[in-house]
């Protein structure tokens, strides 16, 4: 019997271990939420979780993986995890996990598949953990990017608040000739 077709047969319950071991990686009463809550409008990221592992799996077993589609059900779950602070290598080590539970599912399977099969399958496991991680910190440069931001509009408004800032016409005088201490001698005056 081919890999695919004992990956195939196993499907459901692969899934079901797949997404217990990310569930592990969360507190014990969120784990019980995301788990038990089968609304996905009140349970979304269980629900993105979940469905993103069908569509990986089901991109990972068929005879030609498409990446690009691929890329995409990964970003859904990579990006929920890296706003949730995982580190980068608990963001992406669910996909490791999913060589054990392959390893345990073909060893308890009656036909063996070859080496052959195991090392491709491994291999194309491999490539969607490198994936992963790109996508990973291109999330954590956008969060890292948008509270950057936020810090800098915060302090900006913070000045103007303060009157520690004014606005300088673009034909007035060089804005190097005027400083902090020049405008507080001019508002002083006035």
């Amino acid at each position: 019997m081919k890999l695919a077709d004992i990956l195939l047969e196993n499907k459901s319950a692969i899934l079901k271990e797949w997404f217990q071991i990310i569930l592990e990686t969360y507190p014990p009463d969120t784990a019980k939420f995301l788990k038990n809550q089968k609304n996905q409008f009140a349970n979304p990221v269980g629900s993105t979780i979940l469905q993103g592992l069908e569509d990986i799996y089901g991109e990972l077993i068929k005879s030609e993986m498409d990446t690009e589609r691929v890329s995409n059900f990964l970003d859904n779950i990579i990006r929920i995890r890296a706003v949730q602070d995982f580190s980068p290598s608990k963001a992406v080590s669910f996909l490791l996990e999913l060589k054990k539970i392959i390893t345990e599912v073909t060893g308890a399977s009656k036909e063996t598949p070859s080496s052959a099969e195991i090392r491709q399958i491994e291999a194309r496991i491999d490539d969607l953990v490198l994936l992963s991680f790109d996508i990973f910190m291109k999330c954590r440069e956008k969060l890292y990017d948008i509270r950057a931001n936020e810090v800098k509009s915060r302090t900006f408004r913070l000045l103007q608040r303060a009157k520690l800032i004014c606005e300088v016409d673009d034909d007035e005088a060089d804005p190097q000739e005027h400083n902090f201490i020049d405008i507080k001698r001019k508002e002083a005056t006035q």
